[in-house]
Formats: structure tokens, C-alpha cells, sequence
């Protein structure tokens, strides 16, 4: 139904939190060398989504990751950031891209055909990688802000709004990667 011979499965991660940029990954399976295994990367434990990062890395045709920053979430939205960022994904392909598969309900515009699919993250296999590998590499910079903020706990919580960091942000109030468009971060921005 959806496929193409260079059919790019694209998803983003991120959106959630109050904390970081939101990310975006292209990848293009090839059909010829399948991956077990691949799921939703939140339906994965850490551990298994590293393991498969690198087997996706080293058996798809094609594969990027690309961002929208804190700044660029402020100034056009978290829902336009993360157009953008699949958007980008999607221009860092060192391939040829015949259509792209986005999960969720709607798709930024492409250079080439393209569609969504509601939950693709759990029926689409190069989406369902292009999930875990987006994850992986945020969850690696949220690891790193973690060393130059650590008041907040990013290595804990991911920069999600969890009560520990609902009250570091309280304490201490936004650092220069938090989303001052999210309202407990303007709230606290305010104080």
C-alpha cells in the first residue's frame, strides 16, 4: 500500500517537553535486509532502543536526523518545529526519496509525494525506526544539557514535566533551553 523503493518513514520526538529541541528522523529500510524487533521507541527500554539505533544505522539505505531549536519552537510553534525538523530529516537523506510516510495526522510538505499515518510508529517499519532513532539521538543531547544544567534533571526526565523538574523549575527558573512558549515555563520565566 505504502510502498515505494525508496519509500522514507519519517517521525519526530520531543513535543512534549518543556525542555530542548524537538527531533526528527528520516530512514529508508531496505527491504532486503528486514530489522526484528523494531517497535514504537517508547514501547522500548532504553537499553534495546541503543542496540537497534546502531543496527538501523548499519542496514537502511538511507538514514538522517535533524532538529528545530529551542529558539526556532519559541518563535514558530511546537507544531511547525517539528514540520521543520522532518522536513530536515528528510533534505539530509543521501538518497533518492520516490514518497515519504509520516506518523501522525498531517505532513509538512516534501519535495516528493507524500502521507500520514496515524500510529505509524507501531505499523510502518521505517517509521517505527525512524522513531527509535530519533530518540536515541535526543535522548543523547538531553544527556549532555544534563551536564550543563543540572539542576533540572534532564537525564532523569528528558526535559517532560515531571514533578521534580515542575519544581527545579520553581527553584531555579528557566535555563536557556527551556520552551519559554510552554506556559510552566513562562510562568516560572514570570516570577
Amino acid at each position: 500500500m505504502y510502498w515505494r523503493e525508496y519509500c522514507a518513514g519519517v517521525d519526530e520526538v520531543g513535543r512534549g517537553p518543556l525542555a530542548g529541541a524537538v527531533y526528527a528522523a528520516a530512514v529508508i529500510l531496505d527491504p532486503f535486509l528486514p530489522i526484528a524487533g523494531l517497535r514504537d521507541s517508547k514501547a522500548l527500554t532504553p537499553k534495546r532502543r541503543e542496540a537497534l539505533d546502531s543496527l538501523i544505522k548499519s542496514r537502511a539505505v538511507a538514514y538522517a536526523i535533524a532538529s528545530a531549536s529551542v529558539v526556532e519552537i519559541d518563535r514558530i510553534n511546537i507544531l511547525q518545529a517539528s514540520m521543520l525538523a522532518m522536513q530536515r530529516a528528510v533534505a539530509g537523506l543521501n538518497s533518492v526519496v520516490d514518497f515519504v510516510l509520516v506518523d501522525g495526522n498531517r505532513s509538512p510538505a516534501f519535495p516528493c509525494p507524500s502521507d500520514w499515518l496515524v500510529k505509524g510508529d507501531t505499523k510502518f517499519d521505517a517509521i517505527k525506526a525512524a522513531s527509535i532513532i530519533a530518540k536515541v539521538a535526543r535522548d543523547h543531547e538531553m544527556l549532555r544539557l544534563d551536564t550543563i544544567y543540572p539542576a533540572y534533571g534532564f537525564s532523569q526526565h528528558k526535559g517532560y514535566p515531571t514533578p521534580f523538574h515542575l519544581a527545579a523549575l520553581q527553584q531555579h527558573g528557566p535555563s536557556a533551553v527551556h520552551r519559554l512558549s510552554f506556559e510552566p515555563c513562562r510562568l516560572a520565566a514570570a516570577r
